[in-house]
This record gives structure tokens, sequence and C-alpha cells, in this order.
């Protein structure tokens, strides 16, 4: 291991181990450097910090330069959720996608092959899989991130996630615990509030928690949330409650607990981050994620100083620090192990599918068409017709998704724009002119806007294709529907090819 820089005390090596901050950049820059030789032991990577696997190999190998055992962290659910890939969209459909298809095996082997491609740029944490219970349709932030609304197809496809990026050698961290997917406010942006009874908890939420926790998930990441049931007084991530005596207690786990992003408005508008980190550790957490928007060395300084002040205050036990502070290291010890990775021959593949091809194979298995029986492929350019909804802050706004380009592909000449508002559907048949309308859509059943954008095109344009990239609740319409369980760019390319009958 690499050796820290003297002169710096244990309890401040303590405080800067639990911090996962991000950073700007594609390169690390001298700040983050010199905090890992003073005792930072983990990075956070998000899409700004990657353009390509060679230079995310190449920055991952400077971040080692300075510490051999740091943490490299990534938010790479596949799916929506992508950071290796959100310029081009993922080659990966994501857990709704896996979800619909529901054979663990095929799930397990597109999380090993994440891992792989992972493990082969030098990251070996992921913040993933999410096993929220999507209970709640109107959800804002989880939706197809989730693996569906079934708490024991969640639970199964969670642990065969947990075990097949795990078996590449990258630990898994299950989120969002204790469950975020019954809310309908986004902790981005206030703190969501669930108000079920501790029997439908332990029955809906908690049930792929045990079943990550059974499969051996090296890292559970909590959530934002307050569950009054539990405690009603602070959220899941500062809670005592649910952080120590329900998931360490009740629940047995003893691996590395890790917060959601402290400077969501959940956490930060009303405690802020570095009271926010405070409570954090004391309640039970084990590292700080903090850098999806704060990413310097000023908010590391910041932090820092808090939990050693905390702790010479005696409002933070030094134990309690020390204890968090060894998880990391711990967690560092296992990665850096050779028996982290499995030998090639794990590379878990699924009737007989080469590991390249295990996405694009997915996304093709999870769709659900209907009126293909009446359809005749498009043999024609057509016009695609994009409705667009306000981001997810968990997806950002720079991933392309849609079927456009992968149309384009197969039909040279489509055309597509973005729609948005009251008057989008009139402003598409314009748009359109006398070209056949493919209108794709993201969770038609949440916005009104959208379902009356349908209705003005259906009601002028029978033939028109919908393509529902959502959660698929509002019943099917259109020439032809196509439900891709997801907005991955392989999902993309696996309706395009139904509609050009590629």
């Amino acid at each position: 291991m690499t050796t820290l820089a003297s002169g710096t005390d244990t309890l401040t090596r303590d405080a800067l181990t639990v911090l996962q901050p991000g950073f700007p950049g594609t390169t690390a820059p001298d700040w983050l450097l010199r905090r890992l030789g003073e005792g930072l032991a983990s990075v956070g990577l998000f899409g700004r910090n990657i353009a390509s696997p060679d230079q995310l190999s190449s920055l991952t190998a400077q971040l080692r330069s300075e510490r051999d055992d740091v943490l490299v962290a990534i938010d790479e659910e596949g799916g929506d959720v992508t950071r290796l890939e959100a310029r081009t969209g993922s080659s990966f459909p994501g857990n709704h996608a896996l979800g619909a298809v529901d054979d663990v095996d095929l799930t397990r082997a597109v999380a090993h092959e994440l891992g792989r491609r992972l493990a082969e740029c030098g990251v070996n944490l992921n913040w993933a899989p999410s096993a929220d219970v999507n209970s709640n349709p109107s959800n804002p932030v989880i939706g197809v991130r989730s693996f569906g609304a079934d708490p024991e197809l969640v639970a199964r496809h969670t642990a065969a996630y947990v075990t097949g990026l795990q078996s590449a050698g990258v630990a898994a961290c299950t989120k969002h615990f204790p469950g975020h997917g019954d809310t309908a406010v986004d902790s981005h942006h206030a703190l969501p509030r669930i108000d079920a009874e501790s029997t439908v908890l332990e029955q809906r939420e908690l049930l792929p928690f045990r079943a990550a926790i059974a499969a051996g998930t090296r890292a559970v990441m909590s959530a934002h949330i307050l569950v009054p049931t539990l405690d009603p007084d602070r959220p899941a991530t500062l809670s005592l409650s649910i952080l120590t005596d329900l998931l360490r207690g009740r629940l047995g786990y003893d691996g590395l607990i890790v917060t959601d992003g402290m400077e969501m408005q959940a956490i930060a508008a009303t405690y802020g981050i570095e009271r926010g980190s405070v409570l954090a550790i004391a309640a039970g957490a084990d590292a700080i994620c903090v850098g999806g928007g704060l990413a310097d060395d000023e908010t590391v300084r910041r932090l820092r100083d808090a939990l050693v002040g905390a702790v010479r205050s005696g409002e933070l036990p030094e134990e309690r620090l020390a204890e968090a502070a060894e998880r990391v290291r711990g967690l560092a010890r296992w990665t850096a192990s050779g028996a982290a990775a499995a030998p090639e021959s794990a590379s878990a593949s699924a009737g007989g599918v080469t590991r390249v091809d295990i996405g694009l194979v997915a996304a093709r298995r999870a769709l659900t068409v209907t009126g293909a029986d009446d359809f005749t492929p498009l043999t024609e350019a057509p016009y695609v017709a994009l409705l667009t909804p306000v981001a997810n802050i968990a997806v950002g706004d720079e991933t392309p998704w849609g079927v456009a380009a992968e149309l384009a592909r197969l039909l040279p000449g489509t055309e597509t724009a973005g729609f948005a508002g009251e008057d989008a559907g009139g402003d598409v048949l314009n748009a359109a002119g006398a070209r056949r309308v493919v209108v794709v859509v993201r969770d038609e059943h949440r916005h009104p806007w959208m379902a009356a954008t349908l209705d003005t095109l259906l009601a002028a344009r029978p033939d028109t294709v919908v393509v529902e990239m959502g959660v698929p609740q509002a019943p099917p319409r259109g020439a032809l529907h196509i439900a891709t369980h997801g907005a991955a760019r392989v999902c993309g390319h696996a309706a395009a090819e139904v509609i050009a009958g590629a």
C-alpha cells in the first residue's frame, strides 16, 4: 500500500478516509492527488470525468500512482443511469428491462459484463444496483431504474445482479436503503416521505435488501427519505434507528454503508452538508458520497474539518469514525485481493450469447410489442417525434435517448425533433408533414400533456407508431406499440429493428 503523507494525524486521516468526493475534469487535479496522499481513500466518478475507456483507464492509473488501494466508485447502473456511455447511451438496457424478461441468469450475465468493463477501466466500486421496488407508478426518480413493482422479482434480480457484478471483481453498492420506490418526490429536490406500516416495509421494501445481503453485497447506499414508521424525525441517511438498529442489527449487515449524495437538497437544504455528514457517520454510515454537484478541494476540507471538529467536541465518538474508516479500508482490501475477481471462464453467458452482445440481446428480449400482427414494417424514412419530459437528475440531460439514431441507421433520411407542452400534438403534425410518424414517450401515465399529444396524433394519424421507453402503465395504442422498459441506446436499437423489420 502507498505510504500516507507524514504529519497527517490519525483523526484527520480517518476523516478523509470516509469521504467519497467527486472532481471536475478527465484528469485528476493536484488537490485530489494531494488529498490521496493525506488519507483520502475513495473518489467518485461521473459522466464529466469520462471521455473514453482509454482515458478512464489513464485516469484510474493516475489515481493509483498516488494511492494504489484507492476505491474508484462510479454510478453505472446501465440503462438510463450511465457514466461510461453518457454521451452515446448505454449498451445495457437497465433494471426494468431485465425485470421484464425475468431471467436471473441473464441479469447475472449482464451485471458481470458491465462489471468486467468497469474493472478493465480500473473502477472497483459501483453504486448499483437499485433494489427499490417501484410500487408507486408516479415515482419521478426511480421508474425504470427498478427491476419492477413485485418485491420478490426485485429481490431475485437484485441478488443476481450483485453476484454477477462482484464476480467481475467490482464491489456492488445496493441502493437506496430502506427503499425509495414508494415516493412521489425526487430527493435531489426535497425530502421524500414513505408512510407505510412496518409490515408493508418488511414485505416490500426490505425484501430485496435482505436478498442483496444474503448474496454478499459489499456496500449498501442509504436513501435520503423519511420513513416515520422507522424514524419519525430523521431521514434514513441520518438515522441511527435505520442504519444501525435495522440494517446492522435486524438485517445483520456488516459491510460498508455509503450515503447518497450529501449535496442533494433532501439533506443539504435542511441540515447542510457538513452537519449532515457528521450526523450520517454518527448514525452508522461509513462513507460520505459528495461530488455530483460539489466537486472541489474546499468541499473536502469543510467535510474533513466538520468530522474532526465533531470528534473533538465529543459529538461524534472517535471510535465510530475509526470504525467507519476501517470499513472503507476493508473494502479496498477486498477489491485489491486476487480472490475478489473470478476467472475469465466465469464470465457468465446466457444461452451461449457472447458477452459483447449480452446487452442488446437483453434489450430485444425485454420488448413488449402490441399490434405487430397487422403492422407492415416501414420502408421509408419516418418522422420521429420525441416527447421530452423534464430530465431526471440521476440520469442527467446529456445522455441521448429515443429511436431516431437507430432508425436513421436502418432508414436513412429519418428526421427527429423534441416536443413538449399543450401544443405538442399540432406541432408534431406540422413538422411531420406527409411522413409516417413515430412518437417516442417516457411514462405517458405521469404526463397529462403527453397523453393529450398522443390523442391528437392518433386522431389525425391512426398509423402513428408509439414507442414507450419508460414504465409502461398506460394502455398500448397506435398502429404499433412498443414498450422497451428503458431508454438505453440498445433499447432504441431493439425497437428500431421492429419498426423497420430488420
